[in-house]
């Protein structure tokens, strides 16, 4: 393998520091060269960078070129502009560098110190941020969000019977659905972008009445979080596995050819069960592990990815019903808020109470933040169920050995290679040999000054030698879910391999997508190690009710599989007991 990967980009110069933090959410394994060309360099960035235009943070034509202003590949690995990211802070009065970086990376101590430019500083801007801002605090609907929800539904149910299309008409399928990763991306970057302005806000609120707990205590429980949808779903079909005699043997004997063994039987049970799990497909087959990647397997390309999940789900007893959690956090939310109201008003500050009414508006940002990221992920899908069929079309054909090989293409080559599938057989094989040796590499959490370290610099995963945490150890992370819970610490690397994980066990994860979710509800409580104050791991687990602690530093090398720990979601604490 060469020192670059053949589609690395060009680090910018105007913003030379990149980052996995958060990246890792995003794009955990190296990217196709066919997912990072078609969905990023020629889709996803460009809605991202109208995104931060839309936010009034930049002007028009300051970002030039958007694949490495927004963000980046090295090494075949997505970063985050972090010099980028930082320009809210430095051109948003009610955001500051530190808060940034608090929410990205807590308190990671290789974060790259903060060197103005000239050009960061401009006032002009100042007045459009300030009304963005101003409609975030007041933000209560978000009318663009439905509309696109709709849309990429339709997307979904009209879609047309792909295997009846020749190659050029699949490509042509796919060109079609491009735009459609700008549009819904646009609104994703601006939701994610403003998800740290109502922990902003309670962060002054929490300061004036000496409560930390405050910000973290109030954004729990805000219903209709896209992300956990699926899990209620497998949740009530869990409920019915139990109640059936014939799906619980089914489901005993094994979750390879599961479904195979249902649709020969002729029980009620049985097409019941097969026709509910077709609608869970057909509404939420989209996700799935590092689901931005479109080489990576859904729940609808692989089914058995969520047959594991629901394997794990049925174990757990009637009481732990995801709704019952729901509603006591709902209720937990409504008292702290009422006990906010009244502290503010015996301090008598009407201009802070007003901050904290403003602060809640703001929090919805964070539900409307996977509302958009779902509309987006639908198009992703769209995208990678066309050239799964391509790719499939081409072995039937001869041309390659393994459909997976079709994502080694890039954009620019695609119209080439159905013309004259076979002439690049050899190219794509090789370039898959290489691909399977980056996803065997760690890339460095940071690229600093725009310098991108040779691939022969990079440690293999799990080479980093790291030291096993004691008894009475403390290991210290980002404050994420209320709530203190001790348990069985279940290390679980990899969504598609719950492995032993039992019911109450706490989990502890390398870092979570939606595709993790439904684990959330087999779980006592979250760790994680990577992730801040906005992460996935954290919206999800304040939804559910679960006591989370995210950025524990090498949490699943540092606790053992097993080990009886404490997670203190309030503090921000891990101990092993």
């Amino acid at each position: 393998m060469e020192e670059r990967w053949f589609c690395d980009l060009e680090p910018s110069k105007r913003w030379p520091h990149y980052t996995r933090a958060n990246a890792g959410e995003v794009l955990a394994p190296p990217a196709s060269p066919l997912g990072q060309t078609f969905v990023w360099d020629n889709g996803t960035f460009l809605g991202w960078r109208d995104g931060y235009v839309r936010q009034g943070y930049f002007t028009e034509g300051e970002i030039q070129d958007a694949r490495t202003e927004t963000g980046g590949f090295f090494g075949g690995f997505f970063y985050i502009n972090l010099s980028n990211v930082r320009m809210q802070g430095v051109r948003n009065p009610a955001v500051t560098i530190e808060d940034l970086d608090l929410a990205f990376f807590g308190d990671h101590p290789d974060v790259p110190a903060y060197e103005e430019h000239p050009d960061d500083v401009n006032e002009d801007l100042t007045e459009g941020i300030l009304a963005h801002v101003g409609w975030v605090m007041t933000l209560t609907e978000w009318p663009e969000i439905d509309e696109a929800k709709d849309k990429t539904t339709a997307l979904r149910a009209n879609r047309p019977d792909l295997s009846t299309l020749t190659p050029e008409e699949l490509v042509e399928r796919a060109r079609f659905l491009q735009p459609f990763l700008i549009e819904t991306y646009n609104t994703h970057c601006v939701a994610a972008s403003s998800s740290g302005i109502a922990p902003g806000l309670l962060g002054a609120v929490s300061e004036a009445i000496a409560d930390p707990t405050i910000p973290m205590r109030c954004l729990t429980g805000l219903g209709d979080v896209d992300s956990a949808a699926p899990s209620y779903f497998l949740w009530d079909l869990s409920r019915t596995v139990n109640d059936s005699e014939e799906l619980t043997d089914a489901f005993d004997a094994g979750i390879n050819g599961l479904l195979e063994r249902l649709v020969t039987s002729d029980s009620e049970d049985a097409k019941g069960f097969l026709s509910t799990w077709g609608d869970f497909i057909f509404e939420y087959g989209c996700r799935g592990p590092n689901e931005y990647e479109i080489f990576s397997d859904t729940w609808e390309t692989r089914p058995t990815i969520a047959l594991a999940l629901l394997d794990r789900i049925r174990l757990q007893a009637d009481d732990e019903n995801p709704a019952g959690r729901h509603q006591r956090i709902v209720e937990s939310r409504v008292s702290t808020l009422a006990e906010v109201r009244e502290k503010l008003a015996e301090l008598g500050n009407d201009e802070l109470s007003g901050t904290f009414e403003a602060s809640l508006n703001a929090g919805n940002i964070m539900v409307f933040q996977e509302r958009t990221k779902t509309n987006y992920i639908r198009v992703v899908n769209e995208i990678r169920v066309v050239f799964e069929e391509l790719g499939n079309q081409a072995v039937s054909d001869g041309d390659l050995d393994n459909q997976k090989h079709i994502y080694m293409l890039t954009d620019d080559e695609l119209e080439t290679y159905v013309a004259d599938r076979a002439a690049m057989r050899a190219t794509l094989e090789g370039r898959y040999a290489d691909y399977e040796q980056l996803q065997e590499l760690e890339p460095p959490f940071f690229i600093k000054d725009g310098v991108v370290p040779p691939l022969s610099s990079y440690k293999r995963l799990g080479s980093i030698g790291v030291s096993t945490a004691e008894t009475g150890e403390v290991l210290v992370g980002v404050a994420g879910s209320p709530g203190s819970v001790r348990g069985t610490a279940r290390v679980i690397l990899d969504p598609t391999d719950p492995g032993e994980l039992e019911p109450g066990e706490i989990l502890v994860a390398p870092i979570t997508d939606p595709s993790w979710t439904p684990l959330f509800m087999a779980a006592s409580a979250v760790v994680v190690n990577v992730g801040g104050q906005r992460s996935h791991a954290v919206v999800v687990s304040r939804e559910l009710g679960l006591p989370c602690v995210a950025s524990v530093t090498d949490a699943t090398l540092r606790i053992p599989n097993g080990a009886s720990i404490e997670v203190n979601g309030s503090t921000g604490e891990v101990t092993l007991l």
